[in-house]
């Protein structure tokens, strides 16, 4: 597989004029055919853009509807190489209507912007996506990584459990609420031996826990300290229920961030497991080792591979299958987005036809951004022309 492109990369000296006559040649004469779903229309557009547009694709819960190129705002001119490397990520696992184009999208990786828009444009179809009830206009917010500080063994400090699933969870099963497995001795016995680490406030392991993964610096017994990363390994099973809702419905904050809903606890210690208990859902974990390498990435998503900050969303899956390349548009008070993405991730509060989470990294800046955004959304699937139709 080629390798990754980055911001400290050279970037290749080849005329606009060369690299776009290589992408030319590549999708005419160096792809295999396209493999398309059961049901998918065949079009009848040409490269020029100028043929007629394909007929609507039905998903399970959105309707996509065939667009000219010169729809997506902003397309001429987002850094494409940035999604490029979120596309060859993609690649370690795609789905059979994606895995014949993975050639040219490992080749294209280190070409000009402009040989990248050129290969686009001739050999997929963008696609506006709807709701079933035709809307075409959604929800975006973000998720991140969070990073905290924890200890290997319980002490003074740190007493909050991060635990694996316990014995006898059984997935798609409900099991015991939150509440339950905080204060029923026959519930915590399920979890002996379970622990995987312990941190100092558990508000910090909710957050945790609604992220679906993190960062920790372990604080051996030794005094040693371990950069580790846990993730996602199953849940209780019962729904979600945000704490910050139940804070605002009380009248108790008039702002629902996690700053502020820690500031609320530290005033109010005597309620946090109140708090923590309107949430009947519970999140448990796997520990995984982070290297130098995989730290410049973020945590596999559900479609198996690693997120890009930035580049990945998480969508629901009904609507836009994992490993689709889609436009984004979002413009609001915290910010404007015109940029090509992929669909790598969901979660269990991304749901409808046009709904998106965007993966913001890890760190301050991150965590600041994914409590501050809620805008509109549109959002475009780019599908392949069956067999390479022109």
């Amino acid at each position: 597989m080629a390798s990754l492109r980055t911001g400290n990369e050279l970037r290749l000296t080849l005329s606009v004029v060369i690299s776009i006559a290589l992408a030319m040649l590549l999708a005419a004469c160096g792809s295999a055919p396209l493999r398309q779903t059961p049901g998918t229309p065949v079009p009848a557009v040409r490269s020029d853009d100028r043929g007629a547009l394909p007929a609507p694709i039905l998903q399970a819960k959105s309707r996509w509807t065939a667009v000219r190129w010169n729809e997506l705002p902003g397309f001429s001119e987002d850094a494409l190489h940035e999604a490029w490397n979120a596309w060859v990520k993609s690649c370690e696992r795609p789905g059979p209507v994606f895995a014949s184009l993975c050639g040219d999208v490992r080749r294209l990786s280190i070409a000009e912007g402009a040989a990248q828009r050129a290969w686009l444009m001739e050999r997929l179809q963008p696609y506006r996506v709807e709701t079933l009830a035709g809307a075409s206009e959604g929800l975006l917010t973000a998720y991140f990584e969070p990073s905290f500080d924890a200890s290997r063994k319980p002490d003074a400090q740190f007493s909050v459990a991060l635990y694996q699933p316990p014995v006898g969870l059984t997935r798609g099963k409900p099991w015991y609420t939150r509440q339950e497995i905080d204060s029923v001795a026959q519930v915590q016995a399920a979890f002996k031996g379970r622990e995987i680490a312990f941190l100092a406030d558990p508000v910090d392991a909710l957050i945790l826990q609604v992220q679906g993964s993190g960062r920790l610096r372990i604080k051996q017994p030794d005094g040693s300290q371990t950069l580790v990363r846990v993730v996602y390994a199953g849940s209780n099973e019962q729904p979600y229920k945000s704490v910050g809702r139940w804070l605002l419905d009380q009248g108790a904050v008039r702002d629902a961030s996690w700053p502020a809903i820690k500031a609320w606890v530290q005033k109010n210690p005597g309620r946090a497991r109140e708090l923590l208990w309107s949430n009947p859902r519970t999140v448990f974990f796997r520990e995984e080792a982070l290297s130098e390498r995989d730290a410049a990435w973020g945590p596999k998503g559900a479609q198996g591979v690693s997120l890009t900050p930035g580049r990945s969303i998480a969508v629901d899956p009904g609507s836009i299958p994992y490993g689709t390349p889609v436009w984004l548009e979002s413009s609001g008070a915290t910010l404007r987005l015109q940029k090509l993405v992929l669909a790598q991730d969901t979660g269990s509060a991304i749901a409808g036809g046009v709904r998106a989470d965007y993966f913001a990294g890890w760190g301050g800046s991150a965590a600041e951004l994914a409590g501050r955004l809620k805008q509109p959304l549109r959002l475009w699937v780019l599908w392949p022309r069956e067999n390479g139709a022109r």
